[in-house]
């Protein structure tokens, strides 16, 4: 019995003297291999990272006139983790910020709130992880009267911040876009607000720069003690744009006026003002518009809704790029380039009828007027409806039954640049549409159920309301569901004066006219012209590219040009037109009345000038306007009055000549930037100097 004891005594001796080698060994490592290691990560459970935001670039005009800015303001922020922290989750510290900021707290808890599908507006869209921005633009009295209560507000985060602003308002809102909260951009830190529309979206990458950083080490209140490590931001660069301020202006004032005559939500438009030569927007506005600076510090509710509503517009769209109307007759360009090139001569004699027949429907000229015989000059001026029927006709009979249909029509729409986006450097721009026999069967097929079921039960709701207009839609829904699916020579007929289902966005139809005054060149319109980087130089020249060329002989491009001035001299727009100096600018240009069941006229006017050597085009349109000559005209009169200082107005663009050249931009260090604050006793630069901004919103 002795010798196994013993045995056993040696055995728990050995595994006694193994666990002490062990214990000293892993002694050793931690602190002799990996002690420098733990220590670093010592100290990092001392130092808070903080992000430096870099000052985002100027958007300017031609002229070197602030459009968007960075200015400086002092922000509270709140860290969620640390309120969630608090017996009572934070309500009373939220109450008392409530109180000193002069908010109510549910509007201040709501802005805590993460966003997600069912979340209204005010909400955040940011990382879980970071301080969220609950007041903007605070006066320095008000920071200083929170940091003086920071025992009683923790969590809460005094930082002074760059903060976008739009000096000039609600001009070209939907040009420049706006800035929200949202996953962080290119060298963007934490959840600083990025571009989501117009822009500050499209050129993020170079407004943006890249945020900075600095290390800091804090003591258990989570005061700053001193910075170990520092990365300086990069501020972003300055964006050059082709616009001109003054001239955006004075679209923006026609076309409010013209819509606004309308009443309701109807009362809506766009404008674009474009240089035919280079392919550049000059203006682009659309109405109704909204201030930019209401997505600042984050957007309200209450904004959000108006912003979003049709009673008010539905202002967040962009219609000038957005909106698709029918062209009407401002569509005859193409017809009659497509005519020509089918082989009718364009000083041929037709006749302009008051009606022409097709099947068994007769297609009216606009007002049932018998215009007799003349050729196309003459059909552009009085815009004859009945001569473009018969062209149409005739044509549709060539192709039909054909295997392969010629479709004319159509080829030239297409090659005007129609049915396809522009590919502006602006987000979200529709594509028009030009409708075909393959557009129609398509859509028949896609919709047919749901059209044969309407055409049998005869739409009951719109009956008890409005019965005429429920049985002219069931007798449209009989038709589409029998056969739907054929392109008709009715379609055709509609499609060669810009009706039934062709759409258009008015940049497209500016780019149209505008290659139909430069000789034929299509270009993809450009906002943007140069990146200047903080030091002057220009990082990128923004050229707008060439597409196509119109299929169209010099010859037929001069004969409609030729027809289109004597427009505001003589015909449809003459009224409109009257009284102004077509001696000194000359305008060419084409009205355009778009009807629809159940609603006004939509007006048009698309132009340009000076008409024998033309520099820009200019196209109006206005829903629910009425004719061409009753809105959509006379805002155009207005805005080339407006540019070339007529009819007792001081030229916004003397000349009509765009800047050749790039304004000059002032350059800062790439050091400048803005200091954040750790915690309210870390706030840092309310009165610094470091990173301190002038009146003007500029780094000093």
């Amino acid at each position: 019995m002795r010798r196994p004891t013993r045995s056993r005594l040696l055995v728990v001796h050995l595994l006694v003297a193994v666990l002490f080698l062990v214990l000293l060994g892993r002694l050793w490592q931690v602190q002799v291999l990996d002690g420098d290691r733990y220590a670093r990560m010592a100290a990092e459970n001392h130092t808070r990272r903080v992000v430096v935001p870099a000052v985002r670039g100027e958007i300017v005009d031609d002229r070197g006139r602030p459009l968007a800015r960075d200015r400086a303001a002092v922000r509270v922020s709140v860290d969620r983790a640390a309120l969630d922290r608090l017996p009572d989750r934070g309500r009373a510290v939220l109450s008392r910020l409530a109180e000193l900021l002069g908010r109510p707290r549910e509007e201040l808890a709501a802005r805590l709130r993460p966003c997600g599908p069912g979340v209204n507006k005010p909400c955040w869209a940011g990382s879980p992880y970071e301080p969220v921005p609950v007041a903007g633009g605070v006066s320095e009295r008000v920071a200083l009267r929170l940091m003086e209560r920071e025992d009683d507000l923790p969590g809460v985060r005094v930082e002074r911040r760059p903060v976008r602003e739009y000096p000039r308002g609600t001009l070209a809102a939907h040009l420049l876009g706006y800035l929200a909260p949202g996953s962080s951009g290119a060298g963007r830190g934490g959840a600083e607000p990025t571009g989501r529309d117009g822009l500050e979206a499209q050129y993020e990458d170079d407004l943006s720069g890249r945020a900075g950083s600095r290390e800091v080490v804090v003591d258990s209140a989570g005061r700053a003690v001193r910075t170990v490590r520092e990365r300086a931001p990069v501020p972003g660069a300055t964006l050059v744009t082709s616009i001109d301020a003054r001239v955006q202006a004075v679209v923006e004032k026609a076309l409010k006026r013209a819509a606004g005559r309308v009443a309701g939500a109807a009362g809506s438009g766009a404008a674009v003002v474009m240089d035919v030569r280079t392919g550049r927007i000059v203006a682009l506005a659309g109405y109704p518009a909204y201030d930019p600076s209401v997505w600042t510090g984050g957007i309200r509710q209450a904004d959000y809704a108006r912003l979003t509503s049709e009673a008010h517009g539905l202002p967040l769209i962009s219609r000038a790029i957005q909106g698709q109307w029918p062209p009407a007759s401002t569509w005859k360009i193409v017809s009659t380039a497509a005519a020509a090139r089918a082989g009718y001569p364009l000083d041929g004699h037709y006749d302009c009828s008051g009606s022409y027949r097709i099947g068994d429907r007769s297609f009216r000229n606009f007002g049932g007027a018998n215009l007799g015989g003349m050729d196309l000059h003459r059909a552009l001026v009085v815009s004859c409806d009945t001569i473009f029927y018969r062209f149409a006709h005739r044509l549709w009979l060539k192709d039909d039954g054909a295997p392969r249909p010629a479709d004319p029509m159509q080829h030239m729409a297409r090659a005007f640049g129609f049915g396809v986006r522009t590919g502006v450097d602006l987000p979200g721009e529709a594509a028009g549409r030009v409708p075909d026999r393959t557009w129609k069967r398509e859509t028949w097929e896609r919709t047919r159920k749901q059209t044969c079921a309407d055409a049998r039960t005869g739409y009951p709701s719109v009956a008890r309301t409005d019965p005429r207009r429920a049985a002219y839609l069931t007798a449209i829904a009989k038709e589409n569901c029998d056969h739907g699916y054929l392109w008709t020579a009715g379609d055709a007929a509609n499609f060669s004066i810009g009706q039934g289902d062709v759409v258009v966005t008015p940049l497209q139809l500016a780019r149209a006219y505008a290659a139909l005054a430069n000789g034929g060149t299509l270009f993809s319109p450009r906002v943007g012209r140069a990146v200047v980087g903080r030091d002057g130089r220009v990082l990128r020249e923004i050229t707008p590219p060439v597409t196509g060329r119109l299929p169209v002989p010099d010859r037929t491009l001069a004969y409609i040009r030729h027809a289109l001035a004597e427009v505001p001299r003589s015909g449809t727009a003459a009224p409109a037109f009257a009284g102004f100096p077509l001696d000194k600018v000359p305008v060419a240009g084409k009205t355009g009345t778009a009807e629809a069941y159940g609603a006004a006229d939509t007006s048009w006017f698309a132009s340009f000038a000076p008409a024998d050597h033309p520099r820009l085009a200019v196209v109006v349109v206005v829903s629910e306007g009425g004719t061409g000559a009753e809105a959509a005209a006379p805002a155009a009169r207005e805005i080339w009055s407006g540019i070339y200082g007529l009819d007792g107005r001081r030229a916004a663009l003397p000349g009509g000549r765009p800047p050749a050249g790039l304004p000059e931009t002032t350059g800062v260090s790439e050091t400048d930037g803005l200091p954040a604050a750790i915690g309210l006793s870390g706030t840092t630069g309310l009165s610094g100097t470091r990173g301190s901004w002038d009146d003007t919103g500029r780094p000093r």
